[in-house]
């Protein structure tokens, strides 16, 4: 018999508060690839200080930051933009969020000034789950599913953003955004 999956592309994960794997540690990941064989996200919120110019010598002065996507393909760059059908062979995630597309058309576009840095961000790795990795995942509740909004990709400080979804979902949620980051025992 088929199970229902509580989870789907198109959302963000939220680690548990308590999650320790240092990879995802208070991660936020954009869900952009859910089916039957795997899943394919990115951690939206771990810095790397490291911007595009840094990495490639053709995008220097575009100041774009690199954040880790996580601990898989740690040697590929991707990114998520909010410009849609002008690059080519993009693949839409949800609304006003979409993957990747034809890489010499984004040099182009940037070159030109048509694609900003507030239109784009960029990710080493990735995170990525075997076929029914994820369920297991979210039946011992590692994960928090959430709605996406394009802001958490473009606009949200990323040292926040956990806290910030979180908080977003409501409820209990509310009072979970406010559990401590590391919490000491006196």
């Amino acid at each position: 018999m088929a199970t229902t999956s509580i989870v789907s592309s198109g959302q963000v994960l939220l680690a548990e508060p308590f999650l320790v794997d240092p990879y995802f540690h208070r991660a936020v990941v954009l869900l952009c690839e859910h089916r039957e064989e795997g899943s394919l996200g990115f951690i939206l919120n771990k810095k790397m200080n490291m911007s595009l110019g840094n990495l490639i010598p053709d995008f220097e002065g575009f100041e774009a930051e690199v954040l880790y996507g996580g601990p898989v393909h740690v040697d590929t760059l991707s990114y998520l933009h909010n410009v849609g059908d002008l690059l080519d062979d993009s693949l839409k995630v949800a609304d006003g969020i979409w993957l990747g597309g034809d890489f010499e058309q984004l040099g182009f576009l940037i070159k030109s000034g048509l694609i900003e840095e507030k239109h784009i961000r960029f990710y080493m790795g990735c995170s990525g789950w075997s076929g029914g990795q994820l369920e297991e995942e979210m039946e011992i509740q590692s994960w928090i599913p959430a709605s996406v909004h394009p802001n958490y990709v473009f606009k949200s400080a990323s040292d926040a953003l956990w806290q910030q979804v979180m908080y977003n979902k409501g409820g209990a949620f509310e009072i979970i955004s406010k559990i401590p980051d590391f919490m000491t025992w006196n």
